[in-house]
C-alpha cells in the first residue's frame, strides 16, 4: 500500500512538473488578440497603443485581429470557443456585461477571466460642427418638439450610445430614431457628414475632433465639468436626476479563457499590469481623455459587478429592457 501511495505521489509530482515545464516558455508562439470591434474606434485605438508595451513585458508577439459584429458578441464568442491555452485573448470593452439583460447572449464577463481592466472613459454627447444645438437642453427641447425625428448614431443594443440613451430615458425623455453603425468610427464619419444629428461617444473617440472643431460637444455624461473639455456642461445640468447613475463610463479590458492554467494567467496579469503602468501608456491615456484603472483579480471582479448593476438597472427603469435584472442575479446598485 505504501509502495502504491509512493508511486501515485511520484506520478502526481511528475505531472505537475511537466505542466509547469510545458508553460515555462510561454509564450512560445504569437498570441492571438481579438478586438471585437472595428478598426479606428476607441477600443481598437487603446489596444493597439497598449500592445507594444505588453509584448515587451510578456516576451512575445501579439497578433491583433478585429472581429466585429453583434455588439461584440461575435468576437467574444470566438474567444470562448478557443482552447484554454493562453494563446487567444479578448481585448474588449464593457458590452458583454449587458448581454444577459438584453438577451444578446446567455453569458457575461463571468464566463472569462479578467487579466486587466485598463481604463475608464467618459461619454460625451456630440453633434456635427454646424448643428443648431449648443447644449443638451437644446437637444432635449428639439426631441420633445419633434419626437422620433432626430437621428441618433448607434452601434447596436448594449453599445455605448444605446446605453447612454437608456440612462437618459430613465430620468427624462429623448425619443429619437437610432441609426446603427459597426462602431464609433463609422458613426463619427456619418456624424461629420451630417447624415445623423448626434451620437453619444466615448471621449477617447471624440476628444480630438471636438478640440479641432470638427465635432461639437453638447454635454459630458458626468456630474461635473471635466478638465479635458472645459466649458462643456455636465449632463446633470439638463437632467439633474441622472446624477444617481454617475459616475459612469465605458471601459476597456483584457480577458482570457477561464480554464487557462494559473501560471499563464499570472504571467499575463503581471505583464499587463506593468504595461498599463508604463509612463508612456499613462501619458497616452491622459491625452486620450481616459482614467487609468489597472485592475485585476477581486478588484476587477468588483468593478465589473458594480458597473453591471448600475447600468442594467438604469436600462430596466427606462424600459429599454424587459427582463428585470434581479431575475438574472444582478443586484440593485
Amino acid at each position: 500500500m505504501l509502495k502504491t501511495l509512493f508511486v501515485g505521489l511520484t506520478l502526481a509530482a511528475s505531472a505537475a512538473g511537466f505542466s509547469l515545464a510545458a508553460h515555462a516558455g510561454y509564450p512560445e508562439r504569437p498570441i492571438q488578440a481579438v478586438i471585437p470591434w472595428g478598426a479606428g474606434g476607441a477600443t481598437d485605438n487603446v489596444m493597439r497603443s497598449l500592445s507594444p508595451y505588453v509584448e515587451k513585458e510578456v516576451g512575445g508577439k501579439l497578433i491583433l485581429s478585429n472581429r466585429p459584429g453583434g455588439t461584440a458578441v461575435i468576437g467574444t464568442t470566438y474567444v470562448l470557443g478557443q482552447q484554454p491555452n493562453g494563446y487567444t485573448l479578448l481585448l474588449g470593452a464593457e458590452n458583454p456585461q449587458l448581454y444577459p439583460v438584453l438577451g444578446l447572449a446567455q453569458f457575461d464577463y463571468g464566463a472569462l477571466h479578467p487579466i486587466n481592466l485598463i481604463g475608464q472613459n467618459v461619454a460625451v454627447i456630440a453633434t456635427h460642427a454646424d448643428s443648431p444645438y449648443n447644449s443638451m437642453a437644446d437637444l432635449l427641447a428639439a426631441a420633445r418638439a419633434n419626437p422620433g425625428t432626430l437621428r441618433m448614431g448607434g452601434a447596436g443594443a448594449g453599445a455605448l450610445p444605446s446605453t447612454v440613451h437608456a440612462m437618459i430615458n430613465a430620468v427624462g425623455e429623448l425619443k429619437v430614431r437610432e441609426v446603427t453603425f459597426g462602431g464609433d468610427g463609422p458613426g463619427i464619419t456619418a456624424l461629420m457628414g451630417k447624415h445623423i444629428d448626434f451620437m453619444p461617444l466615448s471621449l477617447a473617440a471624440a476628444k480630438e475632433l471636438i478640440r479641432t472643431g470638427k465635432l461639437k460637444a453638447l454635454a459630458v455624461v458626468n456630474a461635473e465639468e471635466i478638465p479635458e473639455l472645459p466649458g462643456v456642461e455636465p449632463i446633470s445640468k439638463a437632467l439633474p436626476a441622472i446624477a444617481e447613475y454617475l459616475p459612469w463610463g465605458p471601459f476597456w479590458g483584457v480577458w482570457v479563457h477561464k480554464d487557462t492554467s494559473e501560471d499563464i494567467k499570472q504571467k499575463l496579469t503581471a505583464a499587463y499590469a506593468r504595461a498599463v503602468a508604463s509612463p508612456e501608456f499613462q501619458t497616452f491615456l491622459k491625452n486620450y481623455g481616459a482614467k487609468s484603472l489597472n485592475l485585476s483579480g477581486d478588484e476587477a471582479s468588483q468593478y465589473l459587478q458594480r458597473w453591471q448593476s448600475v447600468t442594467a438597472w438604469s436600462m430596466y427603469k427606462a424600459k429599454a429592457v424587459a427582463t428585470s435584472p434581479d431575475t438574472l442575479g444582478i443586484a440593485r446598485p
